[in-house]
């Protein structure tokens, strides 16, 4: 047991270490992250994800809208499976680096940076995110895409940036489709 314990303080110390050092994409355009996208992809070191949220998790959508002051409006919603609609909103504020934004989430009560690490704008985002609560840090990796298809590659470019920044494997999750045609279970990147 405490060798288990061990494993995963070390694990979590490093992957808030590694955090710290990933920087946003070179070349982000904030007009070109902005419409429609997927939430296929989902890669946490948060333990509620382990234990509670991964076996109800399916692909969501996100809006996010380029503010007058160069912000990024964001809003999530998802189909519960009581057939409720869970929605959230942020206002991501810019710093000062290109493609690294700043919120608070009052839902979950913690502040989040979020960084855009890759992207082809008209194809998908990678997006990685710092959420800080009472001086403890998780790491979530969120891979977007415009359609709800994700190519093999893609999927294999989400899984090695998210082992690279300290997720382990078993918490990279491709989510499945969500509504009546969709697939009823997510699966593991392999």
């Amino acid at each position: 047991m405490t060798t288990v314990v061990l494993k995963t303080v070390c694990v979590l110390l490093c992957a808030v270490f590694i955090s710290a050092q990933v920087m946003p994409m070179p070349d982000f355009n904030l007009e070109k992250m902005g419409g429609k996208w997927y939430l296929v992809g989902f890669a946490t070191n948060a333990e509620r994800f382990v234990t509670h949220l991964r076996a109800d998790m399916k692909m969501a959508t996100a809006v996010m809208v380029p503010t007058e002051d160069a912000d990024l409006d964001l809003s999530y919603s998802h189909l519960k499976s009581d057939g409720s609609c869970f929605r959230m909103h942020h206002l991501a504020k810019k710093t000062e680096i290109p493609g690294r934004f700043v919120f608070d989430n009052e839902l979950w009560g913690n502040s989040n940076d979020m960084r855009v690490v890759d992207a082809k704008f008209d194809e998908y985002a990678i997006v990685h995110t710092i959420k800080t609560k009472g001086g403890k840090s998780e790491i979530l990796n969120k891979l977007h895409t415009r359609t709800r298809k994700i190519a093999d590659d893609l999927k294999e470019k989400f899984k090695q940036f998210s082992l690279d920044t300290g997720i382990l494997e078993e918490n990279i999750a491709i989510l499945p489709m969500n509504g009546i045609f969709y697939q009823s279970s997510w699966s593991l990147i392999k």
